[in-house]
């Protein structure tokens, strides 16, 4: 499968560009967020935004925060620590590709894990660093 790298560039010069009034985030809520076309195995968005759901781990700034990607594959992988339902679906945090981003990239708010999955994501997270 061909990657989709010049659309993805042509996006994230846009978003890049934007200059958005702070969102207002905070750590354990789930948010849409514009992940890119990345390298390999790294976790890519979809749709025409190259977007897809991420859990905010951690508030750095107004402008930085540590997140984790989400995916509905229901695959059984220790990096993938199951978080129950988003969106209606099932939704499992991808550990393994934790990253810093610029809130740029967050779209939209989909809602607050609940504490008991986010201190089972923090707690995995801790094993494997």
């Amino acid at each position: 499968m061909t990657k989709r790298f010049d659309e993805w560039n042509e996006i994230k010069k846009a978003t890049d560009g934007t200059s958005l009034p702070f969102k207002g985030y905070h750590p354990r809520q789930i948010w849409w967020c514009k992940i890119g076309v990345n390298i390999g195995f790294e976790q890519d968005g979809k749709n025409i935004e190259f977007s897809r759901p991420v859990l905010i781990l951690k508030a750095f700034s107004k402008n930085t925060c540590l997140i984790v990607p989400l995916t509905a594959s229901t695959e059984a992988h220790k990096y993938r620590v199951n978080i129950g339902l988003v969106d209606g679906k099932p939704a499992r945090a991808i550990i393994s590709q934790i990253k810093v981003i610029d809130t740029k990239r967050l779209i939209e708010k989909v809602g607050l894990l609940d504490h008991l999955y986010f201190n089972q994501v923090i707690k995995n997270l801790k094993e494997i660093l």
